[in-house]
């Protein structure tokens, strides 16, 4: 019943388009004429009426969006928008004269079954009373149910025939599409190997300012042991080099885990989701929505974006909690979200920000931050899984 309300919604919206679509090319027509006695008005009176068809094209655009659940309309231009305007308006035409059709066999059948019940202007005299016959809402049947079943296939056919014409003006073609995902692939590439290189550079600190102090601070109190003289003192010194390569130990644990969790193959996101937030410095409480295992990869990158946003958080935002959603969209897309009760502000041209966006690209999704001046941060990433 609700997608029969909208279907009906949407064309009896589309058919009042149509008569402005109608207007609006009758105008266009008649601005045309000036045309004739100044033929360098042409090109700016063409462009005036293009910018105008594309507004109704946006009209139209969004109607199929709600109505007719048509979403893969755009990018196109305005000459496009005039042309689907100029052959738009006929199917508007006949989804008017669907729904009067409609309209028409209601107010019919209405009628004829009040004056088969209660009297009225279909019912005959039969047996001193003024009814109408049971013969004749028999006879009335068969054509009732053909015009039905007309306007049945009208209300499906229309939808289809505008959804239609709109692919075939308002949506970029093949060869657009091959170009614009070349371009979104390039960009995705180089995005990448400026995380990776990024990475790298996070890798390269982290040892030399953690692992390997330790390692050259171990080294010493061993050497310093070596050469004490009193037995106490050396075994002191061994405890102190024993309890400096333990902490090396869990320094190299952070790198490694930091670069990629092991664990996450084995467990799975939910559990590393759950280690992580028992890591944070700040309360974090997850929401786990998702009904099946993501796909490996996205399980990757799923990890990566909340691990940031949660080391972000704790780093500049100054906030008190941290929650993180894990939902899915229909067809198969994975939705995070990280909200922050800090400070706000964030920067999505920062490197780290940055970063998330080039893995989140690389898997063709799409990375969204919303930080206003005091807060909250929301930091929402939707990955196909497909």
């Amino acid at each position: 019943m609700r997608r029969a309300g909208l279907a009906l919604a949407g064309i009896f919206l589309g058919s009042l388009l149509a008569v402005v679509e109608a207007g609006f090319l009758l105008v266009s027509g008649l601005g045309l004429l000036p045309m004739l006695a100044v033929p360098s008005s042409r090109a700016a009176v063409a462009g005036f009426g293009h910018r105008c068809a594309r507004q109704l094209a946006v009209l139209e655009q969004r109607r199929l969006s709600r109505f007719h659940q048509v979403r893969d309309l755009g990018p196109y231009s305005d000459r496009n928008a005039f042309r689907y305007v100029a052959r738009r308006w006929p199917v508007g035409a006949l989804g008017g004269l669907v729904l009067l059709v409609l309209l028409f066999g209601l107010v019919v059948t209405g009628s004829m079954l009040s004056a088969w019940l209660i009297g009225g202007p279909w019912a005959l005299i039969e047996d001193g009373e003024d009814r109408i016959s049971a013969g004749m809402i028999a006879l009335a049947f068969i054509p009732g149910v053909l015009l039905l079943y007309l306007n049945v296939m009208g209300i499906i056919g229309v939808p289809v025939l505008d959804t239609r014409l709109a692919r075939r003006y308002l949506a970029p073609s093949a060869e657009e599409v091959l170009a614009r995902r070349v371009s979104e692939l390039t960009l995705s590439r180089a995005e990448v190997v400026e995380v990776v290189n990024d990475e790298r550079r996070r890798i390269e600190r982290d040892l030399h300012d953690g692992v390997q102090q330790r390692l050259v601070a171990l080294g010493l109190l061993l050497s310093r042991a070596r050469r004490a003289k009193d037995p106490a003192r050396a075994a002191e010194l061994v405890r102190q080099a024993h309890e400096e390569s333990e902490q090396a130990l869990n320094d190299l644990r952070e790198v490694a885990w930091r670069v990629y969790p092991t664990v996450l193959d084995q467990l799975g996101l939910r559990d590393v989701i759950e280690v992580l937030a028992a890591r944070s410095s700040i309360p974090v409480t997850v929401r786990y929505e998702l009904p099946d295992r993501p796909p490996p990869a996205v399980e990757t990158v799923a990890y990566f974006v909340i691990s940031e946003a949660v080391t972000n958080a704790a780093k500049h935002s100054g906030a008190n909690k941290i929650e993180i959603t894990l939902t899915q969209l229909p067809g198969d897309v994975v939705v995070i979200t990280v909200t922050d009760d800090g400070q706000g502000g964030a920067e999505p041209g920062g490197r780290g920000l940055t970063g998330l966006a080039g893995r989140v690209a690389a898997r063709d999704g799409l990375l969204s931050i919303h930080s206003p001046v005091g807060g909250p941060t929301v930091i929402r990433a939707e990955l196909p899984c497909g």
